[in-house]
């Protein structure tokens, strides 16, 4: 579809008589970013772009139509560049809006977010992905280490994922990752409300020569974003985001305190034995008045009076 849009774009470009530097003006662009368009090989158009060159071009709404499909095309491909970009950033911030940050989760938490959706062919493509996205981790502990910074949603810590073991082993893993001292977490509480990146995850990476590219993600589509325009925007919601988290100590109290009603809430929910439901179905009947069950359950009929 980004194929498709950007032909489009250059078909009717070349109709009206424009070069890719005339159309730039026209739209509030350098000429490279219609040459990304054309050739489908940068940033995605946004949605204000592709009204722009609508109108520039006279495309009657064509470009506009066009474009939800263009942002929501979901190509495996996709994140090969992002990794790419990932393994030589000197620093990363990721905002989390669903689930913990792939560079943090534990195995099972993975193996649980991983074995959702509808990307997946057999469990031999799970295992693969698996040991890909585990082995992404070893970054952490490298001498190049970048720079780590997390803003957690809080529906993070409050969806159980993959069952209580699992659960508890993830919130517990984050816990020891923040003590590492190139790590910064923090958690965006509900009470904060609505903000800026309510629609999915976000990812700035800062690049050995300081430039930054961005990445957002939802359930079913992912955009890399390299223009530097476009970046600023996502690096001014990342830093709106970690003013209104809590403080890192706080972040870290919260993290312990969804974990200790987690507890509660699992030994609260534990079902009774058949003895214990047994016992207490007794004292219940005895207390009422009622007869005594068998075994198995039956009531045992009362007596008559003997004549």
């Amino acid at each position: 579809m980004a194929a498709l849009f950007g032909s489009r774009v250059r078909r009717l470009r070349t109709a009206a008589g424009l070069t890719q530097a005339e159309l730039g003006l026209k739209t509030h662009v350098v000429s490279t970013r219609i040459t990304q368009i054309e050739r489908a090989s940068g940033a995605k158009p946004t949605l204000e772009l592709a009204r722009a060159l609508d109108v520039a071009l006279g495309a009657d709404e064509l470009l506009v139509e066009l474009w939800p499909y263009v942002y929501r095309e979901a190509f495996p491909d996709w994140s090969r560049k992002f990794m790419e970009y990932s393994e030589r950033a000197v620093a990363v911030r990721e905002y989390a809006a669903h689930v913990v940050p792939g560079l943090l989760q534990t195995a099972g938490y993975a193996r649980a977010v991983l074995s959702v959706g509808l990307t997946l062919s057999s469990d031999a493509q799970l295992e693969e992905r698996l040991a890909a996205r585990m082995g992404r981790q070893d970054r952490l502990n490298a001498p190049d280490r970048p720079e780590l910074w997390v803003v957690l949603d809080e529906a993070v810590l409050r969806r159980p994922i993959g069952g209580h073991e699992v659960m508890r082993a993830q919130l517990e893993r984050l816990l020891e990752i923040s003590a590492e001292p190139h790590v910064t977490l923090q958690v965006l509480p509900f009470e904060h409300g609505e903000h800026d990146a309510m629609g999915g995850s976000l990812t700035l990476l800062t690049l050995p020569d300081g430039s930054e590219v961005a990445y957002t993600e939802g359930a079913h589509y992912g955009q890399l974003i390299e223009d530097p325009g476009e970046v600023r925007r996502f690096v001014l919601t990342y830093d709106r985001l970690r003013a209104a988290a809590l403080p890192p100590f706080m972040s870290l109290d919260m993290i312990r305190s969804v974990m200790s009603v987690m507890e509660d809430n699992h030994r609260g929910a534990k079902v009774p034995s058949r003895t214990e439901r047994r016992r207490l179905a007794q004292e219940q009947l005895q207390q009422s008045g009622g007869r005594q069950l068998r075994g198995g359950g039956r009531r045992v009929p009362r007596r008559g009076p003997r004549t």
